[in-house]
């Protein structure tokens, strides 16, 4: 039996992914300003380039809005719910999520926002479509 993914548990998916590869850099970077041991021994103060800091809050950023994300996702999923507009937010969401993180640490102006504000609204878009077509 073979399945296939929908394009929209596919892109939730591959944020899982960048969730999970995303705090790699910056660890690597910690491990090298603080030394293997003292940062395995838990310091009370972390020492992080700037870029650092900012990958390390775009981090934290996709974990706090990746949950409605897939809310939205799982609950399309469950009740059957695919459409072009909510395979277009998975997509869109990913790649604004993607770009967050770039944008963070570039510190190009308004990008880092711009990149937030089009993954929330694109998880907004897809809530509201899930409810919408669920109670036609």
């Amino acid at each position: 039996m073979q399945h296939e993914l929908s394009t929209e548990l596919r892109y939730l998916i591959y944020t899982a992914i960048l969730m999970l590869v995303l705090w790699i850099p910056y660890i690597i970077a910690e491990l090298k300003m603080t030394g293997v041991g003292k940062a395995l021994s838990y310091p009370d103060e972390r020492t992080l380039p700037k870029w650092g800091q900012r990958l390390k809050r775009a981090h934290y950023n996709l974990v706090e809005n990746v949950g409605p994300f897939a809310v939205a996702v799982l609950a399309g999923e469950w009740l059957g719910i695919h459409t072009p507009l909510t395979a277009a937010c998975a997509m869109i969401f990913f790649w604004a999520r993607l770009a967050h993180p770039i944008m963070q640490v570039a510190r190009i102006w308004g990008t880092r926002t711009a990149t937030f504000a089009v993954g929330v609204g694109a998880t907004l878009v897809y809530l509201v479509a899930i409810l919408l077509e669920a109670t036609k």
